[in-house]
Parts: structure tokens; sequence; C-alpha cells
């Protein structure tokens, strides 16, 4: 075997390693650069470089050839070492990842479903009593008729005679650096290694049905517009026996007439006239509670703002509730009658002007 490269250099051993430390330097390269690991385009060729480097010097003979003449006598191609593929190289070494061979199709693993989402439109006293609601979902189940199996009830399901079972099949390729298995998924079980003969009339073999729903929300006090609700198992059926998908519910809420809310808090605009605003008053406001009495003193000005504890929206996520803001609006007549108009002008002569603000 001709020189290329010194071996030791190739695997970053000494010279006097031993036995083993020359295997655990070669389990590390060839992790690292095997092409089913590594997609660099280069990775093969240093694979290659690796391997021929381990089987010269894991070989007494061969290495203390190499060692006195720099070359294997007798030997003047690459040596053919027992391997159908790279594949098979670094599986006699590693043996896979979790008893899995490396390169090969694991055994299907259970998956969760597919989540879904939902929506739900609500008024402004939905949101903030809460209620329950309906919501129509269409999701996968689980076939009632064959339990998933596929299979009309009373058989069962066949080995996949392409693949014996395997779920998978290899195909044999011969090139100039010697014979290369090539691992697929069969087309024709889709990797579950059984075939159905006989399919369940119900699901047509697919062990899953699309099926509609109506499920029942129970909506929380408190949520407000763009909320989320998660409900837990309610998704699509899982796969391989896995657990069932969740579905998501997005929440609308429709705005209110009087109300605006921001958060937990409420705020309502409250209209009052010049005499009410001078004079004070003892004004009855809507709130989600009922009316509620509100004392607004003499001499209010106008976006007055007045808070009430506790009227507003249950918090979610503990006890009690926000407030109530109430914002005063003084509104000036547009439309005054003779004797109005006659008392407002009486009143301008008595009442003192407005100071305006003095020039900087």
């Amino acid at each position: 075997m001709a020189l290329k490269q010194d071996y030791y250099e190739v695997l970053g051993v000494s010279r006097t390693a031993n036995a083993e430390e020359i295997k655990k330097a070669f389990r590390k390269l060839a992790f690292q650069y095997h092409p089913d690991h590594n997609r660099n385009p280069e990775a093969e060729d240093k694979f290659k470089e690796i391997n021929e480097a381990y089987q010269v010097l894991s070989d007494p003979n061969k290495r203390s050839s190499y060692d006195r003449y720099g070359r294997v006598v007798g030997e003047g191609n690459l040596p053919d070492f027992g391997f159908s593929g790279l594949g098979d190289i670094f599986e006699s070494f590693f043996g896979g990842f979790g008893g899995t061979p490396f390169g090969r199709t694991a055994q299907r693993a259970p998956q969760k479903g597919r989540n879904l989402q939902g929506h739900l439109s609500l008024s402004f006293e939905e949101a903030v009593f809460g209620c329950k609601k309906e919501v129509a979902i269409e999701r996968t189940e689980i076939c009632s008729s064959c339990h998933g199996i596929g299979s009309q009830p009373g058989t069962n399901p066949q080995a996949c005679p392409d693949c014996q079972g395997t779920g998978q099949v290899r195909r044999m390729q011969q090139s100039i650096f010697g014979r290369f298995t090539h691992v697929t998924t069969c087309p024709r079980c889709g990797g579950s290694g059984t075939v159905i003969t006989n399919p369940c009339t119900q699901c047509r073999g697919k062990g899953r049905i699309k099926t509609k729903r109506k499920l029942t929300v129970d909506i929380p006090a408190g949520v407000d517009d763009g909320s989320e609700m998660l409900l837990d198992g309610e998704g699509d059926a899982g796969i391989y026996g896995g657990v069932q998908g969740d579905l998501y519910i997005a929440l609308s809420v429709k705005p209110h007439k009087i109300f605006h809310r921001e958060g937990a808090d409420i705020f309502y605009e409250l209209p009052v006239n010049v005499a009410q605003a001078a004079l004070g008053d003892e004004i009855d406001v809507p709130s989600l509670d009922g009316k509620l009495s509100l004392k607004m003193p003499p001499g209010t000005q106008n976006n007055k703002v007045f808070r009430l504890k506790g009227k507003g929206i249950p918090y979610i996520n503990h006890k009690g509730k926000g407030d109530m803001i109430v914002r005063i609006q003084i509104v000036t007549p547009q439309h005054l009658d003779k004797d109005q108009r006659r008392l407002f002008e009486e009143l301008a002569k008595i009442l003192p002007q407005a100071k305006l603000p003095q020039d900087v």
C-alpha cells in the first residue's frame, strides 16, 4: 500500500500508541466524519482516509510492515476491508444509536396528534361574567370499528412481503470503493412492516377517520379580546399509540356600546351639564353591577376622573376585580330657548372671566 499520508497523523496518535488508543481515536474520528452524520462534501473522503489508517494500524502485521517500509508490503491497492459500505463500517464499531443501526430507520415511535385551532366570538358581557359556549371542530379520531388497526374486525394486518415485516428495503450497489448497502423505507407498507389485505369498511384501512364534533367550552370570567384557551387532548388522535393533540381556541370579544375596557378596568364617559358641574350633583351611573351612585362635588371640571374601586372586570389569575373609571364630560348646550339664553346672559355678567395664562 503506497504511503499517502502518515497514518499516525491521520488518527492523531503517537507512534507508540497501543491498540486501545488507536481504536479510541478511530471511533472518535469516524463518528465525526461519517457521511451519514457529517454532510460536508469532503467528509466521505476524510472518513475513507481514517478507515484506511485504522485498518493498517489496528493489524499488528500490517502496522509492523508500515513502520519499517512506510507501506504494507504486498498490497498495492486499497484493501477490501470486508464491509458492505460506509454505513456497515460505522455500524460494526458503534452499533447505531439507541440500539438502532446507524443509517437505518428506527421503529416508529409514538407521536402526539396534531394540534387544532378553533375560534369563538363572545359578547362583552359573556367575556366579563364567563359562560358556556359550543365550538364546532373537525378532527381525526381512532376508528371505532377496527380500533385503529385498519383491518376489518376479526382480521389482522399481514407482514409486508416486500420487506418481510422490517419496514425497510436494502439494495446492494457496487462501486470502485466496494459494495454499498442502500437502506430506504419500504414503499409498499410505508415503513410499518405490515399490509392490510382486508381493510376496515369504516375507515378504508387507515385506522383513523375525520369526525365533526361539538365541544362545550367553559369560558372563565374576565377573558379579553385576543385571548387563547387550551383544551388538552381535544386535537387529532395520536399516531402509533401517541397521545391526542390539543385544541387551541382563539377568543374575540365584541365591543360594548358605552363601556371601554383596558385590562381589568372599564371606562365610562359621564355626560353632565354646566349647572351640575358647577353646583355638584349625585348621579346614578351604569356599571357592570347595575346602577351606582356617584357624588360629584361642586366645581367639577371637564375630564375629571372618578375611580370606583372593585367595580371593574374579574381578574383571571387571582381573586378580585379591576376598577371602574368614570370620566366627566361637560356638555355645552347648543340650542337655547329665550328663557335659557336670558339666564345665561345674566350669569355671564356676574361670573368672573376665566384667567388667561400670562405670556412668557
